[in-house]
């Protein structure tokens, strides 16, 4: 998250002087526009006040003057001085002063020219300053800019103005609403994204420069048919579903997949509207007819389970929240956390289980990755554990808990991890 750059200032003066007093002393301070941020002493200053005067005692006298051209050459010097004045930017209370008291001071005070939180400042006491030196940054955090990296493939169905959302755990249980409002036109050549800034209105200042925000973007996808990510399996270049056609027959079928929207995702070949899906993945495979050792969703049976199918195990009885350390997980060592509830309460004593699995892509060199990781229970329903991601990049993630050899709770979704393949 950074700032609005259509709503940061500079503050500089127009004309060479040493700063005297300093109001604005600190950085990401607010300060409103039109308030004083230092005095200034400029020997050009005071002669050009010393000349405006001198030009309006002079215009005054020769105003009723009977010779042609002196009242209006008169007039003329002094709107010159006047102007160079504004050039400079002078205060208009200066101006009025100096017309209301004929007295030319020796300090002038600068004001912010917009409202906002100072986030670099350089004025200093008895600081000599040129027309170039750049005094003070001032961002108006009224709204802020998301930056999100979406993978090329999804690019196409992008809209500038379209909606997008965000979350952040500062703010727990709040959603920020905003937009899209530029898409880079170019590809990341190491994770294959392209970068899009979204818009966020920010009138309470919740969102702030610097944090790592989850970000959800609207797209129009149309009518499809869609299946829980749970239900499908991953093996190397294909995506399987399991068909259950009743008396524990399940039939293994390729689908073709399209985008994930949420925890579901588009099937676009190889299912039909009505067909039941085993989505659990509770159930065992016997070993000679695994489609491969690291099928990235499969969860694993119940410690003890027999060879028969065990599709009908109770699973739903505890609600999943995942959250990783950092927010996005990136390539290397992550933090994993897993937060199990049942009606509100916490679950404890549950033994937690999160696969990371990314399928292969033989036009890259890579095979399939699988990372399991077993976390610990941190009591409170908090489990915990530590783990390496091989690579950046989207990975399918299924979470699996157990307790007294039961399933209590499976999640599926995806996670888009930062760093290069």
């Amino acid at each position: 998250m950074e700032v609005d750059e259509t709503r940061l200032s500079y503050v500089q003066v127009r004309f060479p002087g040493w700063i005297q007093k300093v109001f604005a002393d600190s950085t990401y301070h607010y300060i409103r526009k039109g308030q004083p941020l230092f005095t200034i002493y400029s020997p050009d200053l005071v002669t050009t006040e010393q000349e405006y005067l001198l030009a309006r005692q002079n215009r005054n006298q020769l105003a009723q003057s009977s010779i042609p051209g002196v009242a209006s050459g008169a007039a003329s010097l002094l709107d010159a001085a006047a102007e160079r004045l504004k050039q400079w930017q002078v205060p208009d209370r200066e101006i009025a002063r100096l017309e209301s008291t004929g007295n030319v001071r020796r300090e002038i005070e600068i004001d912010s020219p917009a409202s906002g939180y100072i986030t670099e400042r350089n004025a200093l006491p008895n600081m000599y300053v040129q027309p170039e030196t750049k005094l003070y940054s001032v961002a108006d955090l009224s709204t802020v800019w998301v930056y999100a990296e979406v993978f090329q493939n999804e690019i196409a169905r992008m809209k500038l103005g379209g909606p997008a959302t965000v979350t952040t755990d500062a703010h727990p249980g709040r959603t920020f609403r905003g937009r899209v409002s530029f898409v880079w036109p170019q590809v990341d050549m190491t994770t294959r994204t392209q970068r899009v800034r979204l818009v966020f209105s920010n009138p309470g200042m919740n969102l702030t420069p610097g944090m790592f925000v989850n970000v959800s973007l609207g797209m129009p996808l149309g009518r499809h048919l869609v299946i829980p990510a749970a239900g499908v399996f991953h093996s190397g270049t294909r995506s399987i579903a399991f068909i259950d056609h009743g008396g524990g027959y399940l039939e293994p079928r390729e689908i073709g997949l399209g985008p994930q929207a949420g925890e579901e995702v588009i099937v676009l070949s190889g299912l039909k509207e009505g067909e039941r899906i085993v989505t659990s993945a509770n159930f065992l495979i016997d070993s000679e007819s695994q489609l491969q050792a690291a099928m990235g969703s499969f969860a694993p049976p119940p410690p003890g389970g027999g060879d028969a199918a065990a599709v009908n195990a109770p699973t739903g009885q505890a609600t999943a929240e995942f959250t990783t350390q950092p927010a996005p997980p990136h390539k290397g060592n992550n933090t994993f956390r897993v937060k199990l509830t049942s009606n509100g309460a916490p679950v404890t004593g549950a033994e937690v289980t999160v696969t990371f699995f990314m399928p292969a892509m033989p036009a890259m060199g890579m095979a399939a990755m699988r990372v399991v990781n077993k976390l610990g229970d941190k009591g409170g329903g908090n489990y915990e554990g530590q783990g390496k991601l091989e690579s950046g990049g989207t990975w399918q993630v299924t979470i699996v808990a157990q307790k007294n050899g039961q399933n209590i709770a499976t999640k599926a979704l995806s996670v888009s991890a930062e760093g290069g393949m």
